[in-house]
């Protein structure tokens, strides 16, 4: 179960620290703006566990980033729209932030990094010289790194999203995104994700492709 309490102290520290100037409406009204998203029945996958992992994953990466706490808001608002029948969820997500921080007090240049980073989610193809845009894809697909029995949850509460897909259309769309994933040089770009896990995101994609392909 996730620490509601603890997750709404994260946002207070990274709000604190970006934002300028001292009249600005209390921090806690979008914490919990956000945190409400994060709680949305359609959602099984992308929740507030998911958030909560995205987060401490930026932690332990945060070494590689320019700045590391535009990193840790657009990991809030990175799925903050999250609809499974929608396209566009990563551009709303990032309309949002571009809506909201401002009022929040954060910095036009900062806004614009968030939003750029949570644009920046629909391919997880960040550029080898943006060290914000490759901490913030690694920990987003760090999950794929999960023990045996973790990547399961993660790939039944993807399906579970998926559920008004027919069973044939979401295998060829699940083994359509794992190819692409697999094709990707390299799934993550920081040394850390490199060494730690490179290797056992592969073996989980090469896996479960190969389950859906049987």
């Amino acid at each position: 179960m996730v620490d509601l309490d603890a997750l709404r102290s994260r946002w207070l520290r990274t709000l604190l620290s970006v934002r300028e100037g001292t009249r600005h409406p209390d921090p806690d009204t979008y914490a919990d703006a956000l945190l409400r998203r994060w709680q949305e029945p359609q959602r099984h996958y992308h929740t507030l566990t998911h958030l909560a992992a995205v987060l401490d994953h930026v932690d332990t990466l945060q070494a590689y980033a320019d700045d590391p706490d535009a990193v840790r808001l657009a990991a809030w608002f990175h799925d903050a729209v999250y609809l499974p029948d929608r396209s566009e969820n990563e551009e709303r997500s990032a309309r949002l932030a571009e809506r909201a921080l401002p009022e929040a007090g954060v910095p036009e240049r900062t806004t614009a990094e968030v939003a750029r980073l949570v644009r920046l989610t629909v391919a997880h193809d960040p550029a080898d010289d943006d060290r914000n845009g490759q901490v913030l894809c690694d920990a987003d697909l760090a999950i794929l790194a999960s023990a045996p029995s973790a990547y399961a949850a993660y790939t039944a509460a993807v399906r579970e999203e998926y559920h008004f897909v027919p069973n044939d259309a979401f295998r060829a769309g699940r083994a359509e995104v794992l190819r692409q994933l697999l094709d990707l040089p390299r799934l993550f770009r920081t040394p850390y994700g490199a060494e730690h896990w490179e290797a056992t995101a592969r073996y989980n994609l090469g896996g479960e492709l190969e389950l859906l392909s049987g």
